[in-house]
């Protein structure tokens, strides 16, 4: 089962503890995803979660309302 963790670049980069973006912007990491190398969504993921609009408890409940519909948790 593929979930897609959906977030826009702009909140990645809000949310980087670490400085990973601001790291990659400045050249210093090469080939970072979404900066350097292009992002490309998957189009066969069973479940998209939005970051944006879901806190991790609702993320969690969407993927475990998918888990129980596909029949490998029960409900």
């Amino acid at each position: 089962m593929l979930v897609h963790v959906a977030t826009p670049l702009e909140v990645c980069e809000q949310r980087d503890r670490k400085g990973l973006y601001a790291r990659a912007r400045a050249g210093l990491i090469p080939q970072f995803t979404g900066i350097s190398d292009p992002y490309e969504p998957p189009d066969d993921a069973a479940v998209r979660i939005d970051t944006t609009m879901l806190d991790v408890d609702a993320a969690c409940t969407a993927v475990i309302e998918w888990l129980q519909a596909a029949g490998y948790l029960a409900p």
